[in-house]
């Protein structure tokens, strides 16, 4: 299968070509000056039916960099609005990302989508392009969270150029092939139903199930059925969130998938020393979305959708919907904590033991990742792991009442071992390590990309070639800011 014009479709364009800019804006994409392939992803590739070969071709570069050409492309740009930080920001819409196709496979359709390639409709007097620091986060970024096995938008391929983009200085222009199969949001719904057009709401609910959910197109619930499969799937998404350290940093209702992905890597982080209070994002001054508040934000944002979807739901259902939101998102982040520490199934006893580990690794300062991967190796004779923590007794207290828990179970330690490894990621993207790679890739060097892209793809296994990466930050990722500029 070839990545061209023949082989891409546009369902979204030919359902609403015909209302204008109400949904939709045909866009023509600026390419990059010079463009140099970053990286390509041959994992997402062969998972779509590419043809690795082509990844190496010059029409893959010119296309990957915005040089798109050919009667059949339509490329474009959706309109949607959204909450910002807890407020009604009216209109926004794909400033900075294009849209040039869907890609067909297995019966499933993927957005091919460039970020960075110009300006369109709903650039709001930006140049809608991306610098190169922030495509190789987010490049990196959502294939690490993929490899964690998150619900995510994927990144087919990530471009260098010599085009200068003029932000608080002048840098190189990127761009990002972002692969999902739904690009729609919640703010995608409150955009049309703050503009008072019900049949536009129904017109993209029919849209999304008929696309991502088609057992469903029969069903008299079917509205229902798309809210609360979004409930639980952003349940389900926070939780993991949670369970790996993961700050998102800018959940506006705009940056929510209707089908539960994580999309728009921003100013994202992921904790280093365990901090609740955590704030990833400098431009959140109230901590709006510090790591603590995701999961009530994720509730917050799906009452937003709610309130969207009046017109096509009844209240009682509304309700109905978002009251699944809290026992699954407990019940998901209890499974998954209990089994990071080894638990072969939780017990309601669990919580108080999880909640004081928790607490004494905040006190005491104690590497979030690191913590967790070296846990599997913990035993009555082997308490090295005490020695992450100031205060050891506070350990030594909990390590009793865990030890007492393992031996209610009847998994070897080996076992438990093998489990806990295969569940407690090695490696994370750490800002400090996004940052190594910034730094080597605008001096023209791409290995730290291509190094890093590898172990975040398989964050669970011995990566010896990236031990470096293995260990706690140096002192200097202390000094790194990211905003909703980064």
């Amino acid at each position: 299968m070839k990545l061209h014009n023949a082989q891409l479709q546009h369902t979204y364009y030919e359902t609403f070509k015909d209302q204008g800019d109400l949904h939709l804006s045909q866009v023509v994409p600026n390419g990059l000056q010079e463009p140099v392939l970053v990286n390509a992803n041959r994992q997402l590739a062969e998972q779509l039916g590419l043809g690795i070969e082509q990844l190496d071709s010059p029409e893959f570069l010119q296309l990957m960099a915005g040089h798109v050409q050919g009667d059949n492309f339509n490329p474009i740009a959706l309109v949607y609005s959204g909450h910002q930080f807890g407020v009604w920001a009216g209109q926004l819409g794909d400033g900075r990302a294009i849209t040039i196709g869907e890609l067909e496979k297995d019966g499933a359709l993927w957005d091919i989508q460039l970020k960075g390639a110009g300006t369109t409709p709903y650039s709001r007097f930006a140049d809608g392009r991306a610098v190169l620091r922030s495509s190789i986060r987010e490049y990196l970024c959502s294939e690490a969270m993929h490899g964690l096995g998150i619900a995510t938008t994927r990144a087919l391929a990530l471009v260098d150029s010599q085009t200068q983009v003029y932000r608080e200085e002048v840098e190189s222009g990127a761009t990002v092939c972002r692969v999902a199969q739904s690009h729609i949001r919640f703010g995608s719904f409150e955009h049309f139903h703050y503009r008072n057009q019900p049949d536009s709401v129904k017109a993209l609910a029919d849209y999304v199930i008929q696309r991502n959910f088609p057992q469903w197109v029969g069903e008299d619930n079917k509205y229902y059925l798309m809210l609360e499969n979004c409930v639980l799937k952003t349940a389900k998404m926070i939780a993991q969130w949670q369970s790996v350290g993961f700050n998102h940093g800018v959940m506006n209702t705009d940056n929510m998938s209707i089908i539960g992905d994580t999309i728009d890597y921003g100013p994202f982080g992921f904790l280093d020393a365990y901090d609740p209070t955590h704030i990833c994002n400098h431009s959140d001054n109230q901590g709006r979305y510090s790591f603590k508040n995701q999961p009530s934000v994720g509730l917050w944002n799906l009452n937003a959708l709610a309130t969207a979807l009046t017109s096509l739901i009844s209240n009682e259902d509304l309700v109905r919907a978002l009251k699944q939101y809290e026992p699954e998102f407990l019940n998901q982040f209890r499974n998954i904590m209990a089994s990071k520490i080894g638990l072969e199934e939780y017990q309601p006893q669990d919580e108080q033991l999880i909640n004081q580990l928790l607490e004494i690794m905040q006190t005491n300062n104690v590497d979030y990742t690191i913590f967790f991967r070296q846990l599997a190796d913990y035993s009555a004779d082997n308490p090295s792991i005490r020695d992450q923590f100031i205060d050891r007794e506070s350990f030594d207290t909990w390590a009793e009442k865990y030890s007492q828990r393992l031996q209610q179970q009847s998994s070897s330690e080996q076992q438990r071992h093998q489990q806990m490894q295969s569940v407690n990621p090695k490696y994370v993207l750490r800002n400090y390590m996004a940052q190594a790679a910034i730094d080597a890739a605008q001096q023209g060097d791409y290995t730290e990309v291509n190094l890093l892209l590898e172990i975040l793809q398989a964050p669970f296994a011995e990566h010896p070639q990236a031990e470096k990466y293995a260990g706690l930050p140096p002192d200097w990722a202390e000094q790194i800011s990211v905003s909703c500029s980064s």
